[in-house]
């Protein structure tokens, strides 16, 4: 048990605010031991809007996890989304400095810093720098070069860049729950941490992370990340056009929206052709617990006149973003959808229909514990900023923070109080 360390992820969504706690095994085995979901407050389109608000909704996360898992939580890798993250490839090029020319860490991390030395605008900081080709004396497709000989050696790497008062601010908001930033993860990259195969990497796939306010969009090429944007546009959306379409408040909304896509996962489990098709079509609301009675409403309407539109618009933007990369062409695994607007009714098909490529619901992989918890897609990001977490939380490679740690008297005393409580029953 001493062996085992604690490894901590939060993701301020813009419509839940989830935390996970881990145990980490010496053999890098993900056991989940906490778990807490909130509602948003304070957050829209995946940045923050009201501090004071935002602060409170993680506060009661955190302190929801901590007392699942009976640990306190002093540092957590924080998932960092919205539409101010955008992403540039860069190449760096050094010469081999070890003696016989043969390639050390050193050099890797050298080549790295040159890449990473982009002209980026002031208001902008990097996260991640991804490393996605080596090249030693002109041999290309290299994806670990330490130990092997050469003069020359060449990186390709995949820089991912934030708003600095975007980051600062979710940064800041965490700070004053009395946890350290450990890390800012980028949604993309978690995500594909715990849903995407490698062979799925390697052949090429678009991961699309749809939330609640955004919808990320991260392509992989030969194995590794080729490019990453956030779309401003998620589940939300879908949710407001329901409101409208039936003329009621935006939590009856959100109500119907779940419960259809609940049972169409029923029917599709369990499809029996002599039913009624009058019958199937209308929705039962006297279940659902509404704040209002709105009658019957009709399946058919619901899912192709409000849902089906907005659903072709979030697609058809995700095409236009991957035929503005160039990759479109390279991309045979087809599309992985994950996020908590993925199980949306029809939304696989839609995908398809639109996009022409294959089209499937990512699931999160990779770690145990209470995993009934958080086996949706909704967790994905989560379960992948841990699995990410835990490979970086040994050195602080790959993992950029655009903000100083505080060393107030204020911060030392909540740490200091942290630390008394961890001994408390």
């Amino acid at each position: 048990m001493s062996k085992e360390r604690l490894i901590v992820g939060i993701d301020v969504g813009s419509s839940k605010i989830a935390t996970l706690i881990a145990q980490v095994s010496k053999e890098d085995l993900l056991t989940v031991i906490g778990v807490s979901n909130v509602a948003s407050r304070g957050i829209r389109k995946g940045q923050i809007v009201d501090i004071d608000e935002a602060v409170r909704a993680i506060g009661e996360g955190v302190e929801a996890a901590e007392r699942m898992a009976g640990v306190s939580v002093s540092s957590a890798f924080v998932i960092v989304g919205g539409s101010h993250i955008s992403s540039v490839n860069s190449r760096g090029v050094v010469a081999v400095a070890g003696g016989e020319n043969e390639i050390s860490e050193e050099d890797v991390k050298r080549v790295t810093e040159a890449a990473r030395a982009i002209s980026i605008p002031s208001s902008r900081e990097i996260i991640h720098v991804i490393p996605r080709d080596f090249i030693v004396d002109s041999q290309e497709g290299i994806k670990d070069p330490i130990g092997m000989t050469g003069i020359r050696l060449e990186v390709e790497t995949h820089i991912v860049t934030g708003a600095t008062t975007a980051m600062r601010n979710l940064a800041k908001c965490i700070q004053q729950v009395g946890v350290d930033v450990e890390g800012l993860v980028f949604s993309g990259l978690a995500s594909s941490e715990s849903v995407l195969t490698d062979t799925e990497k390697e052949l090429g796939v678009a991961l699309v992370d749809i939330g609640g306010g955004t919808t990320g969009v991260t392509l992989f090429i030969d194995g590794s990340i080729a490019h990453s944007v956030v779309i401003p546009i998620g589940g939300k959306n879908i949710t407001n056009d329901l409101a409208i379409g039936i003329r009621g408040s935006l939590e009856d909304a959100e109500t119907i929206k779940l419960e259809l896509s609940k049972s169409h996962k029923k029917q599709d489990d369990d499809d029996d052709e002599e039913k009624d098709s009058r019958k199937k079509d209308v929705i039962d609301l006297s279940k659902l617990s509404l704040g209002e009675d709105l009658g019957t409403l009709s399946r058919k309407t619901l899912t192709d006149g409000i849902i089906k539109p907005r659903l072709t618009e979030i697609f058809t933007l995700v095409g236009m973003e991957i035929k503005r990369s160039g990759y479109g062409g390279l991309l045979p695994a087809g599309l992985v959808v994950t996020g908590g607007s993925s199980e949306t009714i029809g939304l696989a098909h839609i995908g398809k229909e639109i996009l022409r490529m294959p089209v499937r619901v990512g699931h999160p992989t990779g770690a145990t514990g209470l995993i009934e918890e958080v086996s949706s897609p909704a967790f994905a990001a989560l379960i992948g900023t841990l699995l990410y977490g835990s490979k970086v939380s040994s050195s602080s490679s790959g993992v950029s923070l655009p903000i100083v740690r505080g060393g107030s008297i204020l911060e030392f005393g909540k740490k200091l109080f942290n630390w008394i409580r961890s001994f408390l029953p």
